[in-house]
Parts: structure tokens; sequence; C-alpha cells
């Protein structure tokens, strides 16, 4: 997780201290690989599916999945964080959450650990405690991504010996928690994942299922409206490695780690007589899903930051 704002910013994270060459260097690498995806098109293929879409089906298709996605993550995290901050109610951290999507532009760990401080700043709570229950959230996310996994390769058919060494990797982590060794429990970060123990674990994952499905449904469905036609056995496979690419601190919102990966997994899944054809079916699904997004978080970060800053000066 990324570094949190000070404890004496007035209302926000603080300028990057980085020299601005390494602030541009994500910028210049998400440039780079969406050059190169699409250098690989076919610019025909390619502007007649940005032709052929239904943008208003598409539009509210990316509207409707952000604001459910922001309400199953909002009701996932605050079942988690009440733990250290039992009087957060559920409409607080929604707003919270919203205005969040902002920093979030710049990668998805800034947005989290944006409501990291948020969360401990506006409750008086200790940041290393609040940074504790975050990576709660985290480690409840792990899981899910697991069982995904597991469900993945179940479904492919593959060797019950990876299936079992996923599950003995979560299962080992949850013997730690049993276990509850005292040099671990006593840390005030990582005092949060053995307070919850095995049952506090079990329950957060049943809660974060819900927005681990819409997440994996809303980054499978776009496919569709450009004719990548992923079956849903494939999908398990392939729609978890994007959603977990688009949250590493590589590029802003992973534009270009995404087209790259995407272009390399699911071109197959195109009906198209060339390669060129098949690469810009995928490379217009995932350009005009980044733009729709970017445009659509940052009118609902600015819609709610005010009334977040009002929550932090505790009107």
């Amino acid at each position: 997780m990324p570094d949190a704002p000070t404890e004496d910013s007035p209302g926000g994270p603080v300028a990057d201290p980085r020299p601005l060459w390494r602030q541009l260097v994500p910028i210049a690498l998400a440039c780079t690989l969406v050059g190169w995806v699409l250098s690989r098109v076919d610019w025909q293929a390619f502007t007649a599916q940005l032709a052929i879409v239904s943008y208003p089906a598409f539009g509210g298709l990316i509207a409707l999945f952000l604001a459910s996605l922001l309400a199953v993550d909002t009701l996932a995290t605050v079942h988690v964080y009440r733990r250290t901050v039992p009087d957060l109610s559920f409409r607080k951290l929604l707003i919270v959450r919203a205005a969040s999507y902002l920093p979030s532009l710049l990668n998805h760990h800034v947005g989290q650990a944006w409501v990291t401080w948020f969360v401990s700043r506006t409750y008086k709570v200790e940041l290393r405690r609040m940074a504790g229950a975050t990576l709660l959230v985290y480690a409840t996310w792990a899981g899910c991504l697991l069982l995904l996994a597991v469900a993945a390769f179940i479904a492919n058919g593959m060797s019950i010996t990876w299936v079992l060494l996923l599950l003995g990797s979560g299962l080992a982590y949850l013997i730690l928690l049993a276990i509850n060794p005292n040099v671990l429990a006593r840390n005030r970060v990582l005092a949060p994942l053995f307070e919850a123990g095995v049952r506090g674990h079990l329950s957060a994952m049943a809660y974060r299922l819900p927005h681990v499905v819409v997440l994996f449904v809303g980054t499978w469905a776009p496919f569709l409206f450009f004719g990548v036609d992923i079956p849903l056995t494939d999908a398990l496979t392939y729609i978890p490695m994007l959603m977990v690419v688009v949250t590493l601190p590589l590029t802003p919102l992973g534009v270009g780690t995404r087209d790259a990966l995407a272009a390399e997994l699911l071109a197959r899944f195109v009906d198209a007589p060339t390669e060129a054809e098949r690469l810009a079916a995928v490379a217009a699904s995932t350009t005009t899903t980044a733009v729709a997004l970017v445009v659509l978080e940052a009118a609902l970060g600015l819609l709610f930051l005010r009334r977040a800053s009002r929550l932090l000066e505790g009107r």
C-alpha cells in the first residue's frame, strides 16, 4: 500500500515528493504500452468496431457497474472498518469511498491509502491501526481471488494438484491466524488481522464476495459490445488477471497494462479472419472502457469530494 498522507495534511494527500521524471514514468509507460497495442491493430477494423457500438447502452452499463461497485465495495469495507471504528456508518464511508475515486485515478492503491488516512483523521484513530484495518480488506480481497482461481482451475479441468496448492496456501494463512503468534499479533499494523481471526476473515470474505462478483462481471461484460465473446470457463481464468493487473502501481488506472494483457489473452475470442482485426476488437474495448471509467470516476470523485471534506470538518 502506498504511503498514506501525513497527519498534518489539511484536507487530502500532500504533494507528490518524487522528482518530476519519476512522476512521469507511469504515464510514459502507459502511453508506450497503448501505442504498442495500437501499432498492431487493423485501423479500419478498429474504427469499425467503435462505430457500431451502442454508446447509450454501453455508457449505461459502465454507469451501473460503477454505482454497483461503489455500493458493494462500501458494504464490504464498512463491515471490516467497524471493528476499528464502531460508529462508522455505511453512508459516511460511501461518501469517502466515492471521493477517493479522484486519487484512485493515479492508482487503485493511492485511493485506498487516501481512504485509510481520511477515516483515521476523521475518527481520531491511530494511522498504523487504521492501516491494519485496510490490510484486512486486502487480505479478504486476496482470499476471494483465490476462490476465483480455484473455480477457474476446476472449470478448466486442471490438475487437482494446483487446486490443492491454492487451497493449501489459504489454509496456511488461516492456521497462522489461529496460532496467533505474539510477535505478530502485538504489531500495531498486523493486530487487526489477528483480532479478526479465522472467523472474522471468513465473515469479511462473505461480505467481499458480492464486490468481487460485480467487478468480475463489470470487467467481462464490456467486451461483448465489441465482439469479444469470452465463454464463462475462459472468463474465470482470464478476467481475474485483468482485475489484478489494473491495481498494479505501474500505470494510472492500469491503462496500458490492461490493454497489453487483454490483447495477448483475449484476441482468440474474436471471430475475425486476421490477427490484426482480432486485436482491433480487443483494443477498441479496453480503450473505450478506460475512457468511460476515467470520465465517470473523475465526475463521481469531484461530486463527493466536498461532502467528504465536510465530514472531515465535523459538519
